[in-house]
């Protein structure tokens, strides 16, 4: 006895990505490649063009890094405060 053969069960309940998903993904890729990018010359171009020394662009990188890592202490303690995230972002759009 044989046994049809018959689609990919997991394919046949999954709905296809939106158009917009992919887009969206594509752009975000973009945005992080680009980023990535310019912090990698930032000190070069800060030394050179600026004429920064070396002392000024670790205070400079320092100061980012703090406040990125202040950031994400202040909204963690909010979201826990909270109980849900979304009320972080509807708090952070009022």
């Amino acid at each position: 006895m044989t046994v049809p053969k018959t689609a990919d069960p997991v394919s046949a309940v999954r709905p296809p990505i939106p158009r917009t998903v992919w887009v969206l993904g594509f752009v975000s890729l973009l945005m992080d490649i680009s980023s990535e990018m310019i912090h990698a010359v930032l000190p070069l171009f800060m030394a050179g063009t600026l004429g920064a020394s070396a002392v000024w662009i670790g205070i400079t990188e320092g100061a980012g890094e703090g406040a990125a890592l202040l950031s994400k202490v202040f909204s963690g303690v909010i979201a826990d405060r909270f109980g849900h995230k979304k009320c972080l972002f509807a708090l952070l759009r009022a």
